[in-house]
Parts: structure tokens; C-alpha cells; sequence
């Protein structure tokens, strides 16, 4: 038996904006995202984790760093990184950005899955490097109870790998900045235990 809390990294200033990041935007938490980190922490500080998985991007760890001053092993895995979206990272939220965005996420899902932003990364390539990063988290079955923080499009394309959906449905998983999917692994199948869970956000 296996526990995986996937949560999303808080909120940085891109994200306030509705400017989107990606892979090669190494920003940093904002008030708001560090607000957030502390009460995921005190929600969860009791959890006894063995073992936690960030990206390779700052801000992931800035989320969950209150538990790896816990003394917590942690390892840095590029494969949850988010996914690249190439030249519109960093961009002004404009109509044309936005308009850009909606066309290739439907494009995605309607099964145009090697569909990329110039520079950027399509859905099965991402596909490609998490399967890489799973395996290196499954392939511990001492660590019992393992803390996972990633990133939005990347954790929806991680939700589908670990239950098996086909990638076209990732939008059937919503987000926001430090939420949390709860998976439960009983030795042949991944569950979706707690789906989107926001309570401890809600807490002062």
C-alpha cells in the first residue's frame, strides 16, 4: 500500500497575473503562495511522510520546504516538471494569448496529443518523462506515505498516467494553486481518494 499526496505548487505573481509559466519559468512563491504553503503545512504536518518529490522548479519546493525542515528526505525528479509551452511562457495574458491557449488545450482533447507551442512540449511528451519519474517513485515500496508537489498542467497529465485515463481527459481534473489529489496505491491499481481538495486552504 502506497499514499501519494500530489499537491500543486502555491502561487506566484504569474499566476496572479493569468500569465503562463511552464517549464522554463523559474519563478517564485508571492505572499498569497507562502499563505498557502503555511496552511497546507498545518494541515498536514502530522501526516508521517517518508519520503517527498518536488520538480526541478523553485517554487515547488518553496511550497512544501516547512516539511523538509522536518528533516524529510526529498528529491528533485525534472519529470514532474510542467510542461513547456515554448514561446508564449511569460507572455502578457492578452485575447490572442488566451485565444491561442483555449485552441491547443482542444486541440488536446480532441486526441491531437504531439499538438505543441513552437518550443513548447505536447502532452505525450511529458507523458514520456513522467512515466520515467513514476517509476522512480514506485520503484521505492518502503515509502509509505510520499508528498509529491508539481505543477497544473503537469499533474492533470500525471492524474490520467496513475489511473489510467487517456490523456485527451485531462481537463476532468480541476485545480488551483496548492491543492490536493490524494492516490492510493494497493499493489495493482491507483485511486483517486480525495479529489480537489481545498479544505485546508479555507483555514486561517
Amino acid at each position: 500500500m502506497k499514499t501519494l499526496y500530489i499537491v500543486r505548487h502555491g502561487q506566484t505573481d504569474l499566476n496572479k497575473q493569468g500569465i503562463i509559466q511552464g517549464r522554463g519559468r523559474d519563478t517564485d512563491l508571492n505572499n498569497e503562495g507562502r499563505k498557502q504553503a503555511g496552511q497546507f503545512y498545518n494541515a498536514y504536518k502530522d501526516v508521517p511522510f517518508d519520503k517527498i518529490y518536488i520538480s526541478a522548479l523553485k517554487r515547488t519546493q518553496q511550497s512544501i520546504q516547512q516539511f523538509i525542515d522536518l528533516g524529510i528526505p526529498y528529491e528533485k525528479l525534472p519529470g514532474l516538471d510542467e510542461l513547456g509551452w515554448g514561446i508564449f511562457e511569460g507572455q502578457p495574458s492578452t485575447r490572442a494569448t488566451k485565444a491561442a491557449f483555449l485552441k491547443i488545450i482542444r486541440e488536446w482533447v480532441a486526441g491531437k496529443l504531439d499538438t505543441k507551442f513552437e518550443n513548447g512540449e505536447s502532452p505525450n511528451e511529458v507523458k514520456l518523462r513522467q512515466i520515467e519519474a513514476l517509476q522512480i517513485i514506485m520503484g521505492h515500496p518502503e515509502e509509505q506515505n510520499v508528498l509529491i508537489c508539481m505543477h497544473g498542467r503537469a499533474m492533470r497529465l500525471f492524474l490520467c498516467l496513475l489511473i489510467g485515463k487517456p490523456l485527451t481527459e485531462m481537463e476532468d481534473f480541476p485545480h488551483q494553486n496548492l491543492v490536493l489529489y490524494k492516490v492510493t496505491f494497493d499493489g495493482e491499481k491507483f485511486e483517486i481518494t480525495d479529489f480537489n481538495n481545498v479544505e485546508h486552504l479555507k483555514r486561517a
